[in-house]
């Protein structure tokens, strides 16, 4: 069984400190970062509001966050596992998934293993809305598109794999994929995620403009393609809380110390796949760093989830970041670098 290493006052003041000055200068109208092991109870460090419409609510573990790129590990990468452990394949293809598909479709040969770790040679811009009014399903049309790399050869990030993903989980499964994902999310008692869109209110945090004097996307998924999939999709959609975060890591770090089978799921996916860049690997869904020992995904609006099985420890930050231009999702690069130092650094 692995031994947790408790949060450092010191590590925790210095997360505090950066949250703070991102606050402050306007980065982000505050945000709210869960920290804790997986036989503790989750500690939470809030900052700032959770946007101006929102009066002086501040973050807290309930506040609801679209978590934007998250969703391809809280929902698809999760959904893969569960399915994995039921005889669904690594190496099973998208036309095995999906018999409709065209036999001349290239995207028909992509393996559910090369989706998860961004090596599928699938299309690499998203633009679902370049399929308006065609008729044949969106699985055909994704997969219909030419490869731009051999499938298998090297990383690069790839949205529409995981649309594709979600789309074969749901008819493996016989089911919706925001179902799917609700069942496992209950199972789990993450009960404040789902799929969105949410109803607008002081504990829902606001995203961006997008044209000045309209109104700001608010419960609604700030990703396009997410938005016409309906607001589910595999790749983005998913609407969470800190706490549920931290239930989420809690469950995954448990299962890895005691090697039960979400946590055999992720041990495996925490096996490198591809090289992202030096220091940097893909592994399923996960980007792994210190030599494999830590696990993190972020999302576009302003949140990371940060995993050290080998320490127990956990992170999770939870900002809106989009809130005031989209590009400032950038300046969390402090925020985040801090956060990766922290769970590798020896307690």
């Amino acid at each position: 069984m692995t031994l947790t290493a408790p949060w450092t006052p010191n590590a925790l003041a210095d997360l505090r400190d950066c949250l703070d000055l991102m606050t402050a200068d306007g980065t982000v109208p505050g945000g709210i970062i869960a920290h804790g092991t997986f036989d503790t109870e989750p500690g939470y460090l809030a900052s700032g509001v959770v946007a101006p419409e929102c009066g002086g609510a501040r973050p807290g573990p309930g506040t609801v966050y679209d978590v934007a790129s998250l969703t391809k590990v809280l929902a698809t990468w999760l959904l893969a596992g569960t399915s994995h452990m039921d005889g669904f394949t690594l190496d099973t293809t998208m036309r095995e998934l999906l018999p409709g598909i065209p036999a001349e479709a290239p995207g028909g040969q992509v393996t559910v293993g090369q989706i998860l770790s961004h090596t599928s040679g699938l299309r690499a811009d998203t633009r679902l809305d370049q399929y308006r009014n065609r008729t044949e399903p969106l699985a055909d049309l994704i997969c219909g598109e030419p490869l731009i790399a051999e499938p298998g050869g090297g990383h690069r990030y790839i949205n529409r794999g995981f649309i594709l993903l979600g789309l074969a989980l749901a008819r493996y499964r016989c089911q919706r994929l925001d179902e799917l994902a609700a069942e496992l999310w209950q199972h789990l008692g993450m009960a404040s995620t789902t799929y969105g869109p949410v109803p607008r209110s002081a504990q829902v945090a606001p995203t961006e403009q997008r044209l000045t004097g309209g109104p700001r996307l608010w419960g609604m998924p700030h990703d396009d393609n997410a938005a016409l999939l309906g607001g589910v999709a595999g790749h983005a959609g998913v609407f969470t809380t800190p706490a549920d975060l931290a239930t989420f890591a809690t469950h995954l770090l448990t299962s890895h110390a005691t090697d039960g089978p979400l946590g055999r799921w992720l041990a495996h996916s925490m096996q490198p796949q591809a090289e992202i860049e030096p220091g940097l690997d893909r592994g399923l869904a996960w980007i792994l760093a210190d030599e494999g020992r830590v696990a993190y995904h972020h999302g576009f609006t302003g949140t990371s989830l940060y995993l050290a099985p080998t320490t127990g420890r956990y992170l999770a930050i939870c900002t809106n970041a989009v809130y005031h231009h989209q590009d400032n999702r950038t300046r969390l690069a402090p925020l985040r670098a801090l956060a990766l130092k922290a769970i590798t650094d020896a307690p």
